[in-house]
């Protein structure tokens, strides 16, 4: 299939190149009223305070461990298959894990500032989170020593699945391991129903956020690696 040139590439409508029709408008009005509803509605958490962090905390949190394993899988599909695009994809889906997890790691310190006196203290699940942290920064600086190609984008690939792997060990296996201040009132049924539908409905706002933020992003890269062959 004969490439597209630059121009044919940039003549193309918005809908192809990045387009998500109604999407945003979803995003900016859903995003909007969960943040009214989170400061101004939300009933109180028993025992916590500063309680409408946790409708970004732990929606941020949800949409990092979503994106990291996406980027797992698109890095298996790009080994499997050697699509250019699978790659985009791959790498597009750990920078957005990246960045959700930096702002839970924010959000989560912040929480912890205000409910417990200190923003950090190598509790077990700041300290799994700043392995995470670590483990995807090192993916990012890999990307970046290689030159552009296949090379990069295979080795790229298997870094990432190893990375998904390890990923659930560091989110959900090892905090549950030790006493960990973390709030556990999610986990143990204990929370109130509007409490729980409002988490929900953040957490489906988050996520359709960071889909909107997934594709364009993945059409600028795959218009900009078209351009750069066409240059070379």
């Amino acid at each position: 299939m004969e490439r597209a040139s630059t121009a044919e590439l940039a003549s193309k409508p918005k809908a192809q190149v990045g387009g998500l029709g109604a999407l945003p408008i979803f995003v900016g009005v859903w995003m909007t009223a969960m943040i009214l509803v989170a400061f101004l509605l939300a009933p109180p958490v028993p025992r916590l305070q500063a309680h409408q962090i946790l409708y970004f905390h732990v929606p941020c949190a949800w949409v990092a461990s979503i994106a990291f394993l996406a980027s797992g899988i698109y890095a298996g599909l790009y080994l499997s298959r050697r699509k250019p695009i699978l790659d985009i994809k791959s790498a597009v889906a750990a920078e957005l894990g990246l960045l959700f997890c930096i702002l839970a790691t924010l959000t989560g310190a912040v929480f912890s500032q205000i409910n417990w006196g200190v923003a950090w203290n190598w509790d077990p699940r700041e300290t799994t989170i700043t392995a995470l942290l670590m483990l995807y920064f090192a993916y990012f600086a890999l990307r970046a020593a290689l030159p552009q190609g296949e090379g990069r984008a295979a080795i790229s690939a298997v870094y990432a699945i190893i990375a998904c792997v390890v990923m659930p060990f560091l989110v959900l296996v090892i905090p549950r391991a030790f006493e960990t201040l973390h709030p556990t009132v999610m986990r143990s049924g204990g929370i109130a129903t509007p409490i729980l539908l409002l988490m929900l409905a953040s957490t489906v706002g988050f996520t359709a956020l960071a889909a909107w933020i997934f594709r364009l992003r993945v059409a600028a890269d795959d218009l900009a690696q078209r351009a750069l062959e066409d240059i070379l």
